[in-house]
């Protein structure tokens, strides 16, 4: 017996309409329901500088010490052996300066001592300002 005599073989079809509205209903969701994220501006008003033309640059006392303890202001020796005479010799090189930088040189093998005799006259002056010159080796 033949029964499939009349009916015609037909292929099976997959409908992709409601598979489409389907996905749009889900990106359209997505889109609503997200939350962007919101960036916060610092709003900052920044302080502004004038340059000046030039700076002056600091009066320099230069303060040498040997080895054998005698002590060179601007390169010329002068005779003081205590803090109290390297001041006054200090305070004539100033030239009225109020805090000039003094610049001490000292030997290696120059006594502790010589220094803090040029530290002190420094102290004695009024001048706040010191530094030490130093040579890197090579």
């Amino acid at each position: 017996m033949d029964f499939h005599r009349g009916l015609r073989n037909e292929e099976p079809e997959i409908n992709l309409i409601p598979l489409i509205d389907v996905l749009l209903v889900i990106v359209i969701f997505l889109a609503v329901s997200t939350t962007y994220a919101k960036f916060a501006e610092l709003k900052i008003t920044l302080p502004k500088a004038a340059a000046e033309a030039s700076q002056q640059k600091p009066v320099e006392i230069d303060v040498a010490v040997n080895e054998r303890g005698q002590y060179f202001l601007d390169r010329q020796p002068i005779d003081a052996r205590d803090a109290a005479a390297l001041s006054a010799a200090m305070t004539a090189a100033a030239k009225g300066e109020k805090d000039p930088v003094i610049v001490i040189h000292a030997d290696a093998q120059a006594t502790h001592q010589s220094v803090v005799h040029v530290m002190e006259a420094a102290r004695l002056s009024g001048y706040a300002r010191i530094t030490f010159a130093t040579q890197s080796r090579g």
